[in-house]
């Protein structure tokens, strides 16, 4: 795990905060705006013990992806949802950040649908990742995994005390290939925000990076400034996002931006090689410490997440 951080974009200097490619995880406390550390195994549980309620994030499944390092991403994609379910406390639901197709085919669709049936939550909810647009702008992903409450895909809901925002920002790519919300999208943001108190939790959550992570290589959204914006006020802000295929974090004043890892195979870190793709030189006994999950329990009394990921290895 390392920090690193620059204000430069050209050649291989980047922002890296705390980026952790494998091992036991660490399970983050946010209290007050602060993030704090501990690593599992060290007093975890009881530091969770008076979480409300939990949920999971998995991202990046890329169901008929059949190259190395990761020849059968089905098998690895039900691994992780075997790992949603031995959770010592069943999550209430699941947010999957993207790309669970890698072509968009109906039968790469089929087998994803089939698959997350395994997994022991009360519902599953999804936003696209760019390989889940391919050739038709989303239509078929937005029929089969769409919450239908707006025309272009976004939607939120509460849960518990916690407000909810999952936003599209894989459609009309920029120069790049950064993401994009789009006016409208940004439009709705603002007043579905507007009404609510500084003091609810909100936990955002797309496909792309929300900030601008690496824009040489296209990791991030071109107009998400704006967005940002609109979730400075609250207190307490929790940004997922996938596409990336590894755990990068940052902290700005009260949001907190995690990028997770995949269920199918890592990509090189920001600027590291020509270009990111699938980290190919891979052991296959040492595949699952590159892939994961993401648990975050709301805690009882306060503004407090408890954010941890977990490998499969």
């Amino acid at each position: 795990m390392r920090d690193i951080e620059d204000n430069q974009v050209g050649g291989r200097r980047q922002f890296l905060q705390c980026m952790a490619w494998a091992g036991a995880g660490t399970l983050w406390l946010m209290k007050g705006g602060v993030l704090h550390a501990q690593p599992l195994g060290e007093g975890g549980a009881a530091a969770a013990a008076d979480a409300s309620f939990s949920f999971v994030q998995i991202s990046d499944s890329h169901i008929g992806f059949h190259k190395a390092p990761n020849m059968d991403v089905a098998s690895t994609l039900r691994a992780s949802l075997g790992m949603v379910n031995a959770q010592p406390k069943r999550p209430e639901f699941m947010l999957h950040t993207g790309d669970l197709t890698h072509l968009s085919k109906p039968e790469e669709f089929d087998t994803l649908a089939e698959l997350m049936r395994e997994a022991r939550t009360d519902k599953v909810f999804y936003v696209p990742g760019e390989h889940d647009v391919i050739g038709d702008n989303g239509a078929e992903f937005f029929r089969r995994f769409g919450e239908r409450q707006q025309s272009g895909g976004w939607y939120s809901f509460d849960h518990r005390g916690v407000h909810f925002v999952g936003l599209i920002n894989v459609l009309n790519l920029q120069a790049g290939g950064l993401g994009s919300l789009g006016a409208e999208q940004l439009a709705w943001l603002k007043k579905d925000l507007a009404g609510r108190s500084a003091e609810t939790p909100l936990v955002v959550f797309a496909h792309m990076p929300l900030w601008p992570l690496y824009p040489p290589w296209g990791w991030g959204t071109d107009d998400s400034a704006e967005a940002m914006g609109y979730l400075r006020r609250f207190g307490s802000v929790s940004v997922l996002n996938g596409h990336i295929h590894q755990i990068q974090q940052k902290v700005e004043g009260n949001i907190t931006f995690y990028t997770a890892r995949s269920t199918a195979y890592p990509q090189p870190a920001p600027g590291v090689g020509p270009a990111p793709g699938p980290l190919k030189d891979i052991a296959p006994d040492a595949l699952h410490g590159y892939l994961g999950i993401r648990e975050v329990r709301h805690v009882k009394g306060g503004h407090a997440l408890a954010v941890t990921d977990e490998a499969m290895s």
